[in-house]
């Protein structure tokens, strides 16, 4: 009973605040997300509600705080925007516009590979939103397909800023952050790393899992995966059209000599993506 007065008190809260709470749209250990409505911006929205006092502390104490400064800084039309954060006791409401189309994987799994000329589009979206961030000395750190989310006029919309960072030029760090299958062998090595660089890799398995529908890698051995990794054994499926150019760039993204490894600014004067722009989509796509 406690606990439902609790939720009640906090939904009026929110109420005031201008977000009307929905249902639950998943949940994890100590956070879930719920479809809401903002009164203020007349939209859909969602809002993520994490419970500290159910969080690992260290979550709590090196990571939380970080992500709700940098959430709310961010401006990008391809970057989820954060309308309010609010906390109410041990639990943290983040507010912000709802991507309905689900995530890249989803849509993956659901079509298959995606064509060339469509896969373009998406991810020079996802690379302008990645250049925005080390543009203004930030790192993601967890880039994957679950974290790069489809609206409804079929937009990228980036997200998840869990293990997201500053970095100054130069700038190492030690700490592992994301999933096995999109870390860049250094990650896996547990050398101190190079953040922005971490990202591109992370974006060349995007890419790979986008045109040919599989992993370039397989996690299930990881000290294998390194040794792949290292001897650049990048692998497409038999059959897969990929384009040349498209590969070439993959190659480029997943080159473990870190000073090699293409940057944002190279993804985007490649021979795949030099000549290509975004176009404007006004209607939403049913």
């Amino acid at each position: 009973m406690a606990k439902r007065g609790e939720e009640n008190r906090a939904d009026e809260h929110l109420k005031d605040k201008g977000y009307i709470l929905g249902d639950v749209l998943g949940e994890g250990s100590y956070a879930k997300v719920r479809n809401a409505y903002s009164r203020n911006h007349n939209c859909r929205a969602a809002v993520k509600i994490i419970n500290k006092r159910k969080a690992p502390r260290n979550f709590v104490v090196r990571f939380l705080s970080r992500e709700l400064e940098i959430i709310q800084k961010l401006d990008h039309p391809n970057i989820i925007k954060v309308f309010d954060v609010i906390e109410l006791g041990p639990k943290v409401y983040i507010c912000m516009e709802i991507a309905g189309h689900g995530d890249l994987l989803e849509y993956i799994r659901l079509r298959g590979s995606v064509p060339d000329e469509t896969a373009k589009l998406m991810f020079l979206e996802f690379v302008e939103a990645v250049d925005y961030l080390h543009s203004n000395n930030l790192t993601h750190r967890d880039l994957k397909c679950e974290n790069i989310l489809i609206d409804t006029r079929n937009n990228i919309k980036l997200s998840d800023f869990g293990f997201a960072r500053t970095f100054t030029e130069g700038e190492f760090s030690r700490t592992f952050c994301g999933s096995a299958a999109y870390a860049a062998p250094e990650i896996l090595q547990g050398h101190p790393y190079n953040m922005p660089a971490y990202d591109i890799w992370s974006m060349g398995v995007v890419l790979y899992i986008m045109v040919t529908g599989s992993m370039p890698y397989d996690d299930s051995s990881v000290r294998r995966m390194i040794k792949e990794q290292l001897e650049r054994r990048v692998r497409f499926p038999r059959g897969a059209r990929v384009a040349p150019p498209c590969r070439s760039l993959i190659h480029h993204m997943l080159t473990a000599d870190v000073t090699q490894r293409a940057t944002t600014q190279d993804i985007l004067a490649s021979d795949w993506l030099k000549d290509v722009r975004s176009p404007k989509k006004d209607k939403p796509v049913e």
